[in-house]
């Protein structure tokens, strides 16, 4: 039996899908014949459109090379498959709302304070399996926000939900909320994210609103799903941010089943701006 290459090309493909072919006009070969329309009402009501948009050349392709029809259907099949997950990934992104899109790809671990093997061990994901948090605390421009970005964009990557927060933003949905008594509602709708990341906690005095919602969050989380937070604050410090009291019982449910790492040294950022190098910061 004939393989698709002809007029069919491999495409790229999120990980752990396997397959999907694009069928592409090649030169010099006539353009493939429009679907039947009612073929194409079918596949519209259906909801197929990765097969409605590629079966005229992969249909013409068959016929021109005499595949099996079981080879056929594979390849639309795959095909289908193949786009929702690339449609399913571009909304799991958008809706996490990461600051910048960085990813590993331009992660430099040995610039990195973190020892390598607790990296190697966060980005295996599993702590989120196991609804465990991350705590990143240290100075500013040592990688926090940029470590934190990375495994969440790799926790989309592998098919998970992730919601990217600031504290002020926390502080808004109280504010929001608390008008009709719906704030636990709300905070529900959040967790219905694996991770929920907290960013950048420390740079700024928290307001009471912030620091109730940060609370609400930890605590209805708490062994259900993943936290990740970054701070320049130590977690013991928290009380020079939020009242004593309330400190306390988010520190305590953050911590518990919990990674925290501690970044050290100077600014990343600073440090390359000042030697001119022009090398992506950390943070």
């Amino acid at each position: 039996m004939t393989t698709p290459t002809s007029r069919a090309t491999t495409n790229s493909v999120p990980s752990g899908v396997t397959g999907g072919v694009t069928a592409v006009p090649v030169a010099g070969m006539p353009s493939a014949p429009p679907l039947d329309p009612g073929l194409e009402a079918l596949l519209r009501r259906m909801r197929l459109p990765h097969i409605r948009r590629t079966a005229p050349e992969v249909l013409a392709t068959a016929r021109s090379q005499r595949w099996d029809p079981a080879e056929v259907l594979r390849v639309l099949l795959t095909e289908e498959v193949t786009g929702r997950d690339r449609s399913a990934l571009a909304t799991r992104t958008a809706r996490a709302a990461f600051p910048t899109g960085k990813t590993f790809d331009a992660w430099d671990e040995h610039l990195s304070s973190i020892p390598t093997p607790t990296q190697n061990a966060l980005r295996t994901l599993e702590w989120i399996d196991r609804r465990e948090n991350l705590v990143v605390c240290g100075p500013a421009g040592t990688g926090k926000t940029f470590l934190l970005e990375a495994l969440g964009q790799q926790a989309v990557a592998a098919g998970k939900h992730v919601a990217w927060f600031t504290l002020e933003h926390l502080g808004v949905i109280v504010r929001r909320h608390r008008t009709d008594d719906s704030v636990t509602k709300a905070i529900n709708r959040i967790l219905r994210a694996d991770l929920v990341v907290v960013d950048d906690i420390g740079l700024l005095a928290v307001g009471p609103d912030a620091a109730e919602g940060l609370y609400r969050l930890v605590d209805a989380a708490y062994e259900k799903r993943s936290v990740a937070v970054s701070s320049n604050l130590h977690p013991s410090g928290f009380d020079e941010l939020m009242p004593k009291t309330l400190a306390t019982a988010t520190v305590d449910r953050l911590l518990h089943h919990a990674h925290l790492c501690q970044t050290t040294g100077d600014s990343i950022r600073l440090s390359q701006a000042l030697t001119g190098k022009g090398v992506t910061p950390l943070n």
